[in-house]
């Protein structure tokens, strides 16, 4: 049996608070780090262990036996300089991935060389998410995988209504595959209140589409894009 994944978060601010109760109600082995004992408090009987030290310390942070943590989320924010020390000390400390969150291009390539696997700027994601969607509504949500490839929810465009994926030929049409279809369905029950079902359908080449389907696509952005002319 494969043991629980180990998660040190390291800053129980807003962001590093939600991310340790997410990976704990997962169940995922959690270590929360924090300087201040009310953030600490907050969160110790949802987390495996919540510790009040000062992740600067090198010597008070070697202390949570970091060998058997997996991956550490640098959730320290506006504290810049303290992020990125925390960072190199986990790198150093032979933490096999660290995610660190930026505020800024600068403190992003600063983490990087410092030794983060993977750095997340909130705001800038989160700007570029809003604008993604304002710019192709047709898109639900999406997920990056690169770059320039993305794994996302699309609606299913009228003209595709009552078709087979064999006779659309996404793939060569568009470049996108299909991966499964969200499919919503309404019924009533027994005493006429109305039911909404929803089943994720893993499809075929005959698979017909209907208007309720959300399709769960994996291509470059221009091409899942281009979905909404047709």
């Amino acid at each position: 049996m494969a043991r629980e994944r180990v998660f040190a978060v390291i800053g129980l601010g807003t962001f590093g608070r939600q991310v340790s109760l997410e990976l704990s109600a997962r169940g995922g082995k959690v270590i929360a780090v924090d300087n201040q004992p009310k953030q600490v408090e907050a969160v110790k009987d949802a987390v495996t262990q919540a510790v009040l030290v000062d992740a600067t310390d090198e010597e008070g942070l070697s202390a949570l036996s970091l060998e058997e943590v997996d991956v550490a989320i640098v959730a320290i924010g506006d504290a810049v300089e303290s992020g990125i020390l925390t960072t190199a000390i986990l790198k150093r400390s032979g933490v096999p991935y660290i995610v660190a969150r930026a505020i800024s291009e600068i403190h992003a390539q600063v983490l990087r060389q410092v030794g983060a696997d993977e750095v997340i700027n909130l705001e800038v994601d989160e700007g570029r998410r809003i604008a993604q969607r304002l710019i192709a509504p047709h898109v639900l949500d999406r997920i990056p995988i690169s770059s320039s490839i993305s794994f996302a929810e699309v609606y299913v465009p009228r003209s595709f209504v009552n078709s087979t994926l064999v006779r659309l030929d996404l793939r060569k049409r568009f470049s996108i595959n299909v991966i499964a279809i969200k499919r919503t369905t309404l019924s009533v029950d027994e005493v006429g209140n109305p039911l909404k079902n929803e089943e994720v359908i893993f499809p075929d080449s005959e698979t017909v589409l209907l208007e309720q389907d959300v399709l769960l696509v994996v291509g470059k952005n221009e091409d899942i894009e281009a979905v909404k002319d047709y």
